[in-house]
């Protein structure tokens, strides 16, 4: 195994850096991996614009399938107790857990307080590989560790750490039911995971989303409808459509993984009495959106948010994977491959939705 590594800074917005390091031996506890594919997420555009709340100078990158290049002591098994060796395939969470703050105490995981301090360390620091567009990525102990099944690419499970992971979740807090139906805004792959999940609960879905291509992949991904924003133009008249395709009542849950403020409130109006709506995947702080809170409070609507995910999402959405990638076309979630000298390039597309997910591939196999 080479000794050095090269991983991609951005030292500000709209820069990136490559660098190389020493490759650092695997933590006690840890592992060290080789990057196969890294993930191109929203949160990767919010990054470099300068948009993020929270991440303003950091190695990029955080979807990640990895090969184990090196086992730290202690490390024998994954987090489910599977047995692990070097040259295994593996997804982790994005985040840690410290374990001692008062939301892991509580046993949320997701929430804590030192959620992101990894991601967020300087490379010039050791192990230096913090983010995953880069050749390598060393897991700290306070990740969670899952073996992919041996049936499912790696390709197909680059983003499963992230968008499908937080859509679990998000999928679980609404709380559906087989017969319901369903609408989800906007059909990235975030979007797309919703239909794929939902269909297998039984529950009928309504896609929505501007670009035709989305809405063409939405319905290879199972939804029963689509609505094309270039079609119809206005939110009373996408409204009108929902009511229309639901006995004039209004949808049973909504789940708006857009980004854009202004579909939250379209999103309230399109549901029955008693309707649910999460709002999964904007966590730009500071995006404020104009809805009726006393029509929303007389109609018994709820409202879920879901940021990040309980390790045991990421568990799921690989058997997930496992269990559909023969039957649905899972392997074009990922339609933009790049090299790692191309991140900007994966970024811009993404950005410009030129493609629907886009990948970076550091190494080949």
């Amino acid at each position: 195994m080479p000794r050095r590594g090269t991983l991609a800074y951005m030292p500000s917005p709209g820069e990136v850096e490559y660098r190389e390091y020493d490759l650092p031996t695997a933590p006690a506890g840890g592992l060290l991996l080789e990057t196969l594919v890294a993930g191109v997420c929203g949160s990767e555009i919010h990054i470099f614009e300068g948009r993020h709340p929270v991440l303003k100078s950091v190695s990029l990158g955080h979807e990640i399938v990895g090969r184990v290049a090196e086992l730290g002591a202690g490390v024998s098994a994954d987090t489910a107790g599977t047995p692990l060796a070097v040259g295994d395939a593996v997804s982790v969470t994005y985040f840690r857990a410290c374990r001692s703050c008062p939301a892991c105490g509580r046993g949320e995981f997701a929430l804590c307080t030192h959620a992101l301090d990894g991601w967020l360390s300087d490379p010039e620091r050791e192990p230096h590989f913090f983010g995953t567009m880069a050749s390598h990525y060393v897991v700290d102990p306070r990740q969670w560790v899952f073996k992919l099944p041996e049936n499912v690419p790696p390709a197909v499970a680059a983003s499963a750490n992230c968008a499908l992971a937080q859509v679990v979740n998000g999928l679980e807090r609404l709380a559906l039911k087989a017969g319901e139906t369903l609408v989800v805004q906007g059909c990235g792959g975030l979007g797309l995971y919703s239909v794929a999940l939902a269909k297998e609960r039984g529950v009928r879905v309504i896609a929505v989303d501007a670009v035709a291509a989305r809405l063409e992949r939405a319905i290879e991904f199972g939804a029963d409808h689509t609505i094309d924003i270039g079609d119809l133009a206005t939110p009373g008249a996408r409204i009108a459509t929902v009511r229309e395709l639901t006995a004039g009542e209004g949808a049973d849950a909504a789940i708006d993984v857009t980004g854009a403020p202004a579909a939250f409130g379209e999103g309230i109006e399109m549901l029955r009495a008693g309707g649910r709506l999460a709002e999964v995947g904007l966590v730009l702080t500071g995006a404020e959106a104009t809805f009726d809170l006393g029509g929303m409070a007389r109609r018994g609507i709820t409202v879920v948010t879901a940021v990040r995910y309980e390790p045991r999402h990421l568990r799921e959405s690989l058997e997930f994977l496992a269990r559909n990638v023969d039957r649905l076309p899972l392997h074009l979630m990922i339609d933009g491959h790049y090299d790692l000298d191309q991140v900007e390039e994966a970024i811009a597309d993404s950005a410009g939705r030129k493609v629907t997910r886009a990948a970076v591939f550091p190494t080949a196999g």
